[in-house]
């Protein structure tokens, strides 16, 4: 069958990517459930404004009463193809990076930029228009094709667990979160706070997200001169405007933290015989500049998905308390307690107690399975490209229920910029993804006997 995508569905595809970036779909209530909608009304407009997208595309479409998430679906049979998107994302992030402004969708040179074009509107919008294509050209659904629209991908997956409280899960399915060909593969994620006492003569609130490497860490309590000389002496990058100092990092996405520079940790080093405290004490000492935790747990790897990564999200220190956050992305062989143990030990050492704000465990789809197969065929088929299935520190929802793998939407030549200024994408990528998704749709739910359900 012929996936050419039609230029009427690129261009209202389009149309309907701009409009979502348009939304600042971010956390503005850190999801009080009692609170509704649970986590803002931007990430709400985005999920009912999808809805009535897909509703337009013809999809029978449900809200979730408590504006946890929403699901559109078409065709029939007795099982159910998922395609799990994520339509909250994380702040825009320091305007003066962006070429453009991070909520208003702009084209140029054939690149759109914008706040989710890359994690996760970009990919969303893609694989719906594929399987308007579908529609389009009339085919029969052998089996559901159910999107599942979640709200926060970001933070906790509180939507996902909403889902799974009240909703029937997919047979199969796959996530466009991540990369082509497919991730296989993804490491356990696992988020601490570590709390400890406050300070009178040290104001801290640094970082934007635990997931992202920061790029700043602003000092504001005076002796600006003297701060700034020791970090000179450090060779630390910093900016001193009147009493404040910041240090400056480099943001990626905390699964990707080896590529980065993380800012707090590079102002705790400065900071521990400045101003010392036991929060600034324990990252300065126990982690530093490291992004595989090597001083905490040593070596931690295997041979799937490779190093732990660590990262150093949050800094907040007050009159009342102080509180670290980490990230931290554990090899699918890794079992969780012994890096629980390890790190309450360290904390502890420092006056610090130990709390676990999140844990998604891993996720790992045999390779031979017949979905990891017939997905990588597809993919193959469409580019000629041989690369061979990738694992990720990243989470996607694919760990959220069984059968799942994430499938796109980067291209393996492409760099990624999920959580940075200046995301974007190109609409040739954005185009051939929505073909590749066309093919695996068409697959999966319209010639039942490919991409069987994966064997635990």
């Amino acid at each position: 069958m012929d996936h050419t995508i039609t230029e009427s569905v690129k261009a209202e595809s389009l149309k309907t990517l701009k409009k979502l970036i348009s939304i600042p779909s971010v956390n503005t209530v850190n999801g009080n459930e009692r609170a509704y909608p649970p986590f803002g009304k931007g990430i709400d407009q985005a999920l009912k404004e999808t809805l009535a997208i897909c509703d337009k595309l013809g999809m029978d479409t449900f809200y979730d009463p408590e504006g946890f998430y929403g699901f559109a679906e078409c065709g029939d049979g007795d099982e159910t193809v998922g395609v799990l998107c994520h339509l909250d994302v994380v702040p825009g992030g320091d305007d003066d990076k962006w070429d453009s402004q991070p909520f208003e969708a702009s084209l140029e040179n054939g690149v759109l930029y914008g706040r989710g074009t890359q994690d996760d509107k970009g990919p969303t919008v893609a694989a719906l228009y594929a399987l308007k294509s579908l529609m389009d050209k009339e085919v029969t659904f052998k089996r559901k094709v159910r999107f599942i629209f979640g709200t926060d991908e970001e933070i906790l997956w509180r939507c996902m667990d909403m889902y799974k409280k009240h909703e029937t899960l997919p047979d199969m399915g796959f996530v466009p979160d991540s990369n082509f060909p497919l991730t296989y593969a993804e490491k356990g994620l696992m988020q601490v706070k570590l709390t400890g006492p406050g300070a009178s003569k040290l104001k801290l609130k640094c970082g934007e997200s635990p997931n992202v490497v920061p790029d700043s860490a602003a000092y504001t309590q005076g002796d600006a001169d003297k701060l700034s000389a020791v970090l000179e002496q450090m060779d630390i990058p910093h900016e001193v405007d009147g009493q404040t100092v910041t240090v400056q990092g480099k943001s990626v996405h905390s699964s990707q933290a080896q590529d980065g520079r993380n800012a707090i940790s590079l102002l705790a080093k400065g900071l521990v015989g400045f101003q010392p405290h036991p929060a600034i004490s324990f990252i300065s000492e126990k982690i530093g500049m490291e992004t595989n935790g090597f001083s905490l747990f040593g070596e931690v790897k295997d041979e799937i998905t490779g190093e732990l990564t660590l990262n150093v999200g949050l800094l907040e220190i007050n009159d009342h308390y102080s509180e670290v956050t980490l990230d931290i992305r554990m090899p699918v062989s890794q079992e969780k307690a012994s890096i629980e143990e390890k790190l309450k030990e360290a904390a502890s050492r420092y006056g610090l107690d130990y709390k676990e704000y999140d844990y998604l465990p891993s996720l790992h789809v045999p390779l031979e399975s017949d979905l990891v197969q017939t997905l990588l065929a597809i993919y193959r088929d469409h580019t000629g490209d041989q690369t061979e299935p990738g694992t990720s520190g990243g989470a996607t929802y694919a760990r959220s229920m069984p059968n799942l793998v994430a499938f796109g939407a980067r291209f393996p030549d492409k760099v990624s910029l999920a959580h940075q200024e200046n995301e974007h994408i190109e609409l040739d990528d954005f185009y051939k993804a929505m073909m590749i998704y066309s093919d695996a749709l068409f697959r999966l739910a319209c010639e039942p006997g490919n991409g069987e359900l994966a064997e635990d």
